[in-house]
């Protein structure tokens, strides 16, 4: 049986999540990490890959509706189990990507300014 693909099914709530979490990471680093996160939870085990699927369908619906983005972190900030871990499993696999690949990234996601005027001069 065919996987479906949790690009589509996590991708819109991802990236607003780390567009909220770090607003000057640059767009093309924000695909890049968005598109790590959907190949981590490919791969996770069948049944857990489910349950993380399911939970992405309704934060992708409550992101898709009017509205919905305040209703969906209104829920990460509460400790309702599987609601508020969901949102914590796609912060955690983007911040440990951004940190892990451009380890000079400031709080906000901005490359560090001192990082980037090094390797201009060498």
């Amino acid at each position: 049986m065919r996987q479906v693909p949790a690009l589509p099914v996590i991708g819109s709530f991802a990236r607003r999540l780390l567009q909220a979490d770090l607003p000057d990471l640059p767009t093309a680093r924000r695909a890049e990490v968005v598109a790590f996160t959907a190949r981590r939870v490919d791969s996770l085990p069948s049944f857990t890959r489910f349950g993380v699927l399911v939970l992405g369908l309704g934060f992708r619906a409550l992101v898709a509706a009017p509205g919905g983005w305040r209703l969906a972190t209104t829920l990460t900030r509460m400790p309702v189990p599987l609601l508020a871990e969901y949102p914590r499993l796609i912060r955690s696999l983007g911040f440990a990507y951004v940190w892990e690949n451009w380890p000079t990234t400031t709080t906000t996601g901005a490359p560090d300014p001192t990082a980037v005027l090094a390797s201009a001069a060498t």
